[in-house]
Formats: structure tokens, sequence, C-alpha cells
């Protein structure tokens, strides 16, 4: 008698995906002839920062994500296109009922002359979640980004759920920086130690990527207290930062947005 394979369990929670294409309009701005959110992803297009610049905003359509939930952003722009991405307020990590851990997931892939700004609200991670964050930038050599993250590590009083968060960019088909964090209860040990956090609740960087860095490319630089720049073989620059709180992050991550935007 042949014993059927097992049945695997139904998928639980909110698959939802955000899909956004921006294309160089031919008149020197930029057209969005895709635009289309699902469930808790909701899209609305804004005014960009300059002309040339189509701009986006993700608005959470309802609680999420929870436990169980994946959720997916995926953005492409075309060449010469110039797009600016951010979301209408800070994206809550809750616990689910069942005790699985949340998916979101950002893919972003941007061809030859785009320019992409990724300015998200920050990201709390709230007690008795679980949340799996995945970022993944594919650059054509001659594409300038801007990427932000923040995370902050509970609410006020409260600890933080388990929260790991993995970004991975290539350029022209390269690497050009691939880093994980994980912080939380179960995470590895040490992390919120002298050598990992070290007590503080926000942290947070910015990367930006511009050709033009190939020909001036910025120094390192000690930029607070606890933020730092490191120069990349990208061309670009990644700045790490640590504070006490999400204001407090977020003054630091603005000071070098006007730093290095160029």
């Amino acid at each position: 008698m042949t014993t059927a394979p097992p049945v695997p369990p139904p998928a639980t929670g909110v698959r939802a995906t955000a899909r956004i294409h921006a294309v160089a309009d031919g008149r020197g701005g930029t057209a969005l002839p895709l635009l289309a959110g699902e469930g808790p992803l909701a899209l609305r297009r804004t005014r960009g920062r300059e002309a040339e610049e189509a701009g986006v905003v993700l608005v959470g359509a309802m609680s999420a994500p929870l436990g169980g939930d994946h959720l997916t952003v995926r953005a492409t722009a075309g060449p010469g296109a110039r797009l600016a991405l951010a979301s209408a307020a800070a994206t809550l990590a809750l616990p689910g009922r069942a005790g699985e851990p949340a998916r979101y997931d950002v893919e972003l892939d941007l061809e030859d002359g785009a320019s992409v700004r990724w300015l998200p609200e920050p990201l709390v991670s709230v007690r008795g979640s679980d949340l799996r964050v995945r970022t993944r930038v594919r650059l054509a050599p001659t594409a300038r980004l801007m990427l932000r993250e923040e995370q902050v590590l509970g609410r006020h009083g409260e600890p933080p759920g388990l929260l790991s968060s993995r970004l991975t960019v290539t350029r022209g088909g390269r690497p050009l920086l691939d880093q994980e964090l994980a912080c939380g209860p179960g995470a590895p040990g040490g992390w919120d130690g002298p050598a990992g956090l070290g007590g503080y609740r926000a942290v947070g960087q910015l990367l930006v990527v511009d050709p033009a860095f190939a020909q001036d490319p910025p120094p390192a630089a000690v930029l607070g207290e606890c933020a730092v720049a490191t120069p990349l073989a990208g061309p670009a620059v990644l700045v790490t930062a640590l504070a006490g709180d999400a204001l407090r992050l977020r003054e630091v991550l603005d000071a070098a947005c006007r730093t290095y935007d160029r």
C-alpha cells in the first residue's frame, strides 16, 4: 500500500504585494504605469521633491504585519526614471495568534540612470512579535540609490520582539553589501552587549550609492557619539547609527542625508 504524502497545513496570515513601476516619460518627468497595492499595502501617488521625480507613499490600510503575514513591496525604476518611496507611518511588527513569524520583503530594481530614494518610517518591534525583514536591491552601474532603515526595539517601556533583518545589494551584478542584524529574545547572544547595540533601543542605517563617488569618494567619518560613515567599494557610503529613541536616530540620519545627497 502506498502512503500518500502528508498535506501541508494551510497558510495562515495575510499575503499581499505592492507593485510599483516607474519610467521616464520623455518630457523630463517620471510616469508610473504600474501602481498596485493589496490588502494592508495601499499606495498613493504624491509629488516628488523635484519635477523629474515621482513620489509614492505606502499607506497601511490595516494592522500588519502580524505573525503569519507575508508582505512584499516590489519596485522597479526604468532607465532614467526618478522615484521617491516613503511610508505614511511607522510599521508595527505585531504578534499573531499562532506564534508564527511574519515576513516583510522589499525588492528594488534600478536600471541605467535610474534614481530611487527609499525612505520609510521606522519599524517598531513590538513585544511578542517575530518579524523577518529581507531587502534586496539590484542596481545598474549608473543607477543611484538612497536607502534608509530604522528599527526601534519595543514601544515605550516594553521589551522588543524578535527581529531579524537582512540587506543585500548588488551593483552591475556584483555584490556591494550583504549584512544581517538580529535582536530581541531568541537572537544570537551578545546582540545587546558592548559589541552589539550596547543597550540602545533604536538602530538605523543610511546607504547611498552614487556613481559620482567614483571620482570623489566620501571619507570615513565619525558623525556623532554613536554614528559612523563607512565608504564602500561601490562607489557607496554606509552610515550606521545607534540612539536611545527614534527621534534622535532620525536626527542623525537626516543630517547624513543632507551630507551625502548630491
